[in-house]
């Protein structure tokens, strides 16, 4: 790492310490009510203070691409997913509803828990609690599912259905919950609130463009979840099932992407369109998140999704970043001992770097209480994280036609 941007980290490091970020008590909006048309006057500053900022957060200067002219997404972020530089965001921690890009997170903390070939018989019970609505890839009570079938239902076709039957097996959806949010504290994805495993619209659950970032980078550490999400279509009980990620995938009005390799899409009432992607070009390799675009056309999130790819891969080596993605909580701590690099993420437990609900339950204080040791093992389970300034992606896989 070169003197500047050393300088530059520590000097983000220092800002986050002295920062006043978020308040304790953002309120996510209630199921049922559309979210709040302008960002909160406060948001975090995890990652560099520019990303708590309102607006776009982009540094120009001779030779970096103007940002594509007609964005309407009301929060978006573009980063490097190898180095974790942000080159450009616009409210990057505005904590909205996540529709079923919360996938990601259900898939990134129990994927390791349950080889692919392991078989389970659906009971009634298994299906029950799902939402009105909800997307299902057509699980029937009775029949014997593969591990590696659920998965694909919920990648592909984001299946509701799969997502329960998958949280069942890991002893209930309130066990689940807990599970994802010590996930999440232990990635640091601090602005998010998990109610539902599935992403499905409830009071107070909410995440950012900036968490959703997160979970992506760290689920593409695994082999499975790479398979999943870069598979394009797939038998599901005899059945082809396609996936829903249109620029894997194609539509009338949207080519696949030169490059893409997944992750999550997600649409409800509430949360609107919502988006992660990963693409690569040449040794390049970008995340983008777009959350609920204001402009209601057809497949809009993936055109402005596909804006700021083409944008990215134009600025990146340009670009002067405006921040970044942060490692996980056990990562930190471990570059931040003696001899390891300095780092630019928040101390474990940095006040107001949640925002909490105001209907906050007593088992989700149990939750954060144990999210340090919870989110350790569950580290471990998964693999250790190579993270030092630079997280190496394995080989991505483009455009799987079959798994």
């Amino acid at each position: 790492m070169n003197t500047a941007r050393r300088s530059l980290l520590a000097g983000a490091a220092t800002l986050l310490s002295l920062a006043v970020t978020a308040p304790a008590a953002l309120a996510a909006p209630a199921a049922g009510r559309t979210p709040a048309a302008t960002p909160p006057a406060h948001m975090s500053t995890l990652g560099g203070a520019r990303l708590g900022r309102p607006g776009n957060q982009v540094n120009l200067a001779p030779g970096v691409p103007v940002l594509p002219k007609d964005l309407t997404a009301r929060s978006w972020i573009v980063s490097d997913a190898q180095t974790g530089e942000v080159l450009a965001a616009h409210d990057a921690h505005w904590a909205l509803p996540p529709a079923s890009t919360m996938k990601m997170l259900f898939a990134d903390t129990l994927l390791p828990r349950f080889p692919r070939t392991t078989e389970h018989k659906v009971a009634a019970k298994d299906l029950a609690g799902m939402g009105e609505g909800s997307s299902v890839v057509g699980v029937r009570a009775g029949r014997t599912y593969s591990v590696r079938d659920l998965w694909l239902g919920v990648f592909l076709r984001s299946g509701n259905d799969a997502v329960h039957v998958l949280s069942a097996m890991n002893g209930g959806v309130a066990q689940t919950v807990r599970d994802m949010q010590q996930h999440a504290d232990e990635l640091q994805a601090l602005d998010t609130h998990v109610v539902s495993p599935d992403g499905y619209d409830e009071p107070h659950q909410v995440s950012s463009a900036y968490d959703l970032t997160l979970i992506a980078r760290s689920g593409l550490q695994k082999k499975d979840f790479r398979d999943y999400c870069s598979t394009v279509s797939a038998d599901f009980g005899g059945e082809r099932i396609r996936n829903t990620n249109r620029l894997l995938s194609g539509d009338t009005d949207v080519p696949v992407y030169q490059g893409i390799a997944g992750v999550k899409n997600g649409n409800t009432t509430h949360a609107g369109a919502t988006f992660t992607g990963v693409a690569q070009r040449g040794s390049r390799v970008l995340l983008v998140t777009v959350m609920n675009p204001q402009k209601r056309e057809h497949n809009e999130v993936y055109k402005e999704t596909a804006k700021l790819f083409d944008w990215g891969f134009q600025a990146a080596g340009k670009v002067e970043p405006v921040g970044e993605l942060v490692p996980p909580r056990s990562a930190a701590s471990a570059s931040a001992a003696p001899g390891g690099p300095p780092t630019a993420s928040a101390p474990a437990g940095q006040a107001g770097s949640r925002p909490t609900p105001a209907a906050a339950t007593g088992s989700r204080g149990i939750g954060t209480a144990l999210a340090l040791v919870g989110g350790l093992l569950v580290l471990l389970a998964g693999g250790v994280f190579l993270v030092n300034r630079r997280w190496p992606l394995p080989d991505l896989m483009h455009r799987r036609p079959r798994p």
